[in-house]
């Protein structure tokens, strides 16, 4: 899997920095091309000299130091790298990294690459569990950094708990199931709907909910990264979208978002409903504001078009997965859903749960195939739930065509 593959390792000031020589040395048995970063702090650890014997290349100190005076070094190195291996990761550098601070050749570097990022952290016990450590990597997390997790046991500093970094096989072993799972859907088109709806009365007035779009917006990111050509169908939402594997298709009301929905869903694989669409809209629209009048107001409301449960009945090869937000009862509303709506599976969650309402960066669903096997995805960020409802979905296509 690395095999010719430019890859950067970024190495920083901790102990754990003399675990990045052997790292260098069976990723250039790998066949890979490594080019090496070093912070000034992990200098005093170990020498660039032993990095340079072992990848075969310079190794870079110094962001000033321009070697080819017709490139910039550090956007040079940037846009030649596939991939960006940060091992060891200190504290520091993630805090850094999260704050968009660039004062040495790594942080520079990884501001400007447009390459898939792996982090592998290594620090003290107390440190890995400091709040704003964990923010930092909830973070890096959330704009598509690739932790790998530092194990547990006896650290250098004398206490024992997680914080060491992971050995070199298990790195590489991480890396390369992540290259294998990003090109898993790289003949896929995905077709994902996202945020809410706006219901116009007049010039002025609509009706809408609370939802933000953020689920939907992770599960087309993270449906880019397995290799997929995505279409993201959005309602008025603030998010934005940089990704070029990510086709953007704003909408605004529950008509608008049905026929952009019914035109895109021939053309698609893998179909997900995860937008919060308006059950009703006002049976009259008004082309100049409604005047305040004495007394209570009554506007008449009539149904919109389901488009899930019209997606269903002109399903053919796609896989439909739904979405269920609910308070009451929300496995069994879930199950009955998908029944009646003909869906693959659907992804249930209890919005009146502390951390899975609209709005919040995190969520906890359970997911449901048609075989009515529920899957349990806990509390995490929607980036990370995203994630874990897309493994299920490709495991249940496997399933379908064995």
């Amino acid at each position: 899997m690395l095999q010719n593959k430019n890859i950067v390792l970024g190495v920083t000031g901790g102990i754990a920095a003399y675990k990045a020589c052997a790292l260098t040395s069976k990723l250039t048995q790998a066949g890979a091309n490594v080019q090496i970063i070093m912070t000034e702090n992990a200098s005093k650890f170990v020498t660039p000299l032993t990095f340079q014997a072992l990848s075969r290349n310079p190794v870079y100190t110094d962001t000033f130091e321009e070697r080819r005076p017709e490139k910039i070094a550090h956007i040079d190195l940037a846009d030649w790298a596939d991939l960006v291996v940060i091992a060891p990761a200190t504290a520091n550098v993630l805090a850094k990294i999260a704050n968009g601070i660039a004062d040495d050749m790594l942080t520079t570097t990884i501001l400007a690459t447009k390459a898939a990022v792996y982090v592998a952290p290594a620090m003290n016990v107390n440190m890995y569990n400091h709040p704003v450590v964990q923010e930092n990597m909830r973070t890096l997390y959330d704009w598509g950094y690739h932790f790998i997790e530092p194990g547990a046991g006896y650290l250098a500093c004398g206490w024992i708990g997680k914080g060491r970094l992971e050995e070199p096989e298990s790195i590489i072993q991480a890396i390369e199931v992540h290259l294998q799972q990003k090109n898993q859907w790289h003949n896929k088109k995905v077709l994902i709907s996202a945020g809410p709806t706006k219901e116009i009365i007049d010039p002025v007035r609509f009706f809408t909910n609370h939802s933000s779009g953020k689920m939907g917006f992770s599960l087309a990111e993270e449906a880019a990264l397995m290799g997929a050509e995505v279409t993201l169908v959005t309602g008025p939402v603030s998010l934005k979208t940089d990704n070029k594997r990510i086709k953007r298709i704003d909408v605004v009301s529950a008509k608008d978002m049905l026929e952009v929905m019914q035109r895109e869903f021939p053309k698609n694989d893998i179909v997900i409903k995860s937008a919060a669409v308006a059950d009703y809209r006002p049976k009259i629209v008004y082309d100049h504001k409604m005047k305040k009048q004495p007394g209570n107001l009554t506007i008449e409301m009539e149904r919109t078009t389901d488009i899930l449960e019209t997606l269903g009945k002109q399903k053919q090869q796609q896989f439909l997965v739904g979405f269920a937000a609910e308070t009451d009862d929300p496995i069994t509303y879930g199950k009955t859903k998908a029944g009646k709506k003909n869906l693959d599976a659907i992804v249930v969650n209890n919005i009146g749960q502390a951390g899975a309402g609209f709005g919040e960066d995190t969520n906890m669903v359970t997911y449901i195939n048609k075989n009515l096997e529920e899957t349990e995805i806990p509390l995490a960020s929607k980036r990370e739930v995203a994630k874990q409802i897309l493994m299920q979905v490709n495991h249940d296509m496997k399933d379908d065509k064995n």
